[in-house]
């Protein structure tokens, strides 16, 4: 059975004071050798989809903010590197080359919690492959708030036994650490 890490859209637009951290923590538990292979997820906002449309936001349409961080380019391999706009779901790609696999078990990390996270993994759970979600390596851009509310959900739906911490964030989830002034 193998054993691998999906990293959801770390890419550079959605690096901001809430996620900044996140790239470096993964790149931490890559280095740990214990995953088989990485994928990764890239979220391209096209002009048709629904956040242009509906809520008018214009990022994350075309490189650089597309493109996956500099701290994770060295493990993205183009084959496993899986576009999709927006929450529309897993991309049949990534679902061919999961069930391909035999994929049964897979370990998630990165952005947005409350979000991409959070569906990915649900559709996950609902494909019959067990998502595990490293929450220290998770974050979301609307803050630790929003990253709470996406653990929250999480817990009741793919249960609470499949939050775990990789022992990257000092106690502190998702929030980047923080020097406490005397």
């Amino acid at each position: 059975m193998s054993k691998p890490l999906l990293i959801f859209d770390v890419q550079s637009g959605f690096i901001n004071q809430f996620t900044h951290h996140i790239p470096q923590r993964i790149a931490q538990l890559i280095q740990r050798n214990e995953y088989d292979y990485i994928l990764f997820t890239r979220f391209v906002n096209s002009q048709e989809g629904p956040y242009q449309k509906f809520l008018d936001w214009h990022s994350c349409d075309a490189e650089p903010e597309t493109n996956i961080v500099p701290e994770l380019q060295p493990f993205a391999k183009p084959e496993l590197i899986f576009s999709k706009q927006g929450l529309c779901g897993m991309p049949d790609t990534m679902i061919d080359y999961l069930q391909k696999d035999y994929i049964d078990k897979i370990f998630i990390v990165g952005i947005d919690t409350d979000m991409c996270v959070l569906k990915m993994a649900m559709d996950l759970f609902d494909l019959g492959i067990e998502p595990i979600v490293l929450t220290d390596c998770c974050a979301s851009t609307a803050g630790l708030q929003a990253h709470l509310a996406g653990l929250a959900v999480l817990s009741r739906n793919i249960g609470a036994v499949r939050l775990r911490e990789a022992g990257l964030g000092d106690g502190s989830l998702a929030a980047p650490s923080q020097k406490i002034k005397d």
